[in-house]
């Protein structure tokens, strides 16, 4: 009995979805690939960077693990924007934080199997990564991960916790062949600097409020910093579209 109510108010979360959020979960219902989303991650109490960086660093954070991420054809990685707006949408985020049965709903509604929850510690450049994923059929929390570094590595940082994560929660191993096009990649066009990925992140929150001009200047600043920034390109020209 408790199982058919718990089905029934499944159902009517998610009749009370858009009709893109409905279409996005049967199109995530098809496809056998395990589902990824990652939330906005938490500043854990850091000191040395400005407001609006460490800010931003919440939402650069967790959209530059997701592109590491996708990297894996192996993988289905939700788009970020989706997370955004059902959080946003249900006021799930008005907290602060969101927990692991929230966590759990949202993943359920975008047909991912794996939340990806985690926070941020910069202590004057000393940078702390730490992160978890969580089972949107059980609501169970495992395979925690925590990286040390400095804030100058910080691609480096995403890119080790996303191999971190995926080892740990036995996900399909990035194939041979697209682990050396990735390689190549960076071996050819280079990563980009912890200056760089802090404009792409404050451009991405300048985006998320509708604010073309401040999200136009940001991106350029990413590009500037570090040209093969390919994520702030897409940005930038997502813009104009």
């Amino acid at each position: 009995m408790r199982f058919r109510s718990m089905f029934a108010l499944a159902a009517l979360v998610l009749a009370a979805q858009p009709a893109a959020t409905q279409a996005q979960a049967a199109a995530a219902a098809q496809d056998t690939r395990p589902g990824v989303a990652v939330l906005p991650f938490d500043n854990g109490g850091s000191f040395g960077q400005t407001k609006e960086n460490l800010e931003a660093l919440q939402i650069g954070l967790a959209q530059t693990l997701a592109t590491e991420l996708a990297v894996n054809p192996g993988l289905r990685v939700v788009d970020r924007q989706t997370i955004q707006k059902l959080i946003a949408e249900q006021d799930l985020g008005a907290s602060g934080r969101v927990d692991a049965a929230t966590a759990a709903k949202i993943g359920k509604l975008v047909g991912a199997k794996y939340m990806i929850a985690g926070s941020f510690i910069d202590m004057n450049g000393n940078f702390q990564l730490s992160a978890h994923m969580i089972n949107t059929e059980t609501s169970e929390i495992f395979n925690p991960q925590k990286i040390n570094d400095k804030r100058d590595n910080l691609f480096t940082i995403i890119s080790s916790m996303a191999t971190k994560l995926s080892t740990g929660a036995h996900l399909p191993a990035l194939p041979r062949q697209a682990m050396e096009q990735h390689n190549q990649s960076q071996q050819r066009n280079g990563t980009p600097s912890s200056e760089a990925l802090t404009f792409y992140s404050r451009a991405l929150v300048y985006a998320d409020r509708g604010d073309k001009t401040h999200a136009t200047e940001y991106f350029n600043r990413a590009i500037t910093a570090f040209p093969n920034y390919t994520e702030a390109k897409q940005g930038l020209a997502a813009l104009g579209s």
